[in-house]
């Protein structure tokens, strides 16, 4: 049958919507707009949270240097900051500790968050910043393998690349200047390497748990912050390397009730964009912690950028970048 003289669906639209009322067409034309910013909203919003948390740990060298120079070591401060966020989940959401029991899954998480904590904040405090947060950032190295362990991602020639940049990256960054192997060789770096492993074994844990209730993984995550930190205190003021804890004064009382608020937001904030975007969308955005430390810490004296750390530091960025394909 011929089509000639017929009218396609697009222009039947076109001639149904000229027949409408000029104040219909005005409404019709809103409410397209507002679907269409409401979904740039949702994907928007988890990653203005990622860059949030980012900025908090990017930045948190300073406030738990400042609280060690009043008495406070950083594992202590960790603990204490987390136990302040367990008993504020606890009086708003008493049901995650419930929810946390039913899904012995998230104890990963617990050891995971809890890890990442200690190690990169006592990391930061006792080490040069810039390294620590280069050797931090082997994150996307090891997210290449968990994901695929864990989420049953498939091995692409780009994770490939990924993991021969992040390697290539690590290797300058750690190559000593007298030559010899490139490993980490300081407490700080291997604190770094660690801390690295666990964060991204958080983020992936994170995407794979993302059905469970948002408070349980909450929990779990200031619970792990607050538990390992403590426990790892705990040994070494028992061996005498670590000192107690100062008597309470204001001034390290208003610093760490302020860097509770802050790790309160900035965890919250990685538990709602990681559990909306994809692992290696995450560790892509996450990135910009680099950014934050470096160039705080060079502004404020806490590291320094030489030539080979910055090539380095290209190529591990580079890796991370490359998360995105």
């Amino acid at each position: 049958m011929s089509t000639r003289g017929k009218l396609t669906h697009g222009e039947r639209q076109q001639c149904a919507e000229s027949r409408r009322p000029p104040q219909m067409l005005d409404s019709i034309t809103t409410a397209r707009a507002s679907c269409a910013g409401a979904a740039e909203m949702v994907r928007t919003l988890p990653v203005l949270a990622l860059l949030l948390n980012a900025f908090t740990w990017g930045v948190s060298w300073w406030p738990f240097r400042w609280l060690q120079q009043h008495g406070l070591h950083p594992l202590w401060a960790t603990a204490l900051i987390y136990l302040a966020a367990v008993v504020a989940i606890t009086l708003a959401r008493p049901q995650a500790w419930r929810q946390l029991f039913a899904a012995p899954v998230l104890w990963v998480l617990v050891a995971a968050a809890g890890t990442t904590n200690a190690t990169f904040n006592w990391a930061v405090t006792i080490g040069d910043v810039v390294r620590v947060v280069l050797l931090f950032y082997l994150m996307p190295l090891w997210a290449v393998l968990l994901a695929r362990a864990l989420l049953g991602e498939r091995l692409t020639p780009w994770a490939a690349l990924r993991v021969a940049m992040a390697l290539a990256g690590a290797a300058i960054v750690l190559q000593p200047e007298g030559g010899g192997w490139p490993l980490p060789r300081t407490p700080a770096e291997w604190l770094g390497v660690v801390g690295g492993f666990s964060f991204a074994l958080n983020n992936v844990m994170l995407r794979r748990e993302a059905h469970q209730p948002e408070s349980a993984r909450a929990l779990a995550m200031f619970l792990g912050g607050a538990l390992v930190a403590l426990l790892l205190a705990g040994a070494l003021a028992l061996h005498g390397t670590l000192a107690r804890p100062p008597a309470p004064e204001p001034a390290w009382l208003v610093g760490a009730a302020a860097l509770t608020l802050a790790f309160l937001a900035g965890n919250l904030a990685l538990q709602y964009g990681a559990a909306r975007l994809p692992a290696n969308v995450t560790a892509v955005v996450m990135v910009s912690e680099v950014l934050f430390a470096s160039v705080s810490a060079v502004l404020l004296g806490a590291g320094q950028l030489t030539p080979a750390l910055a090539l380095g530091g290209a190529l591990i960025v580079g890796a991370s970048l490359l998360s995105r394909r």
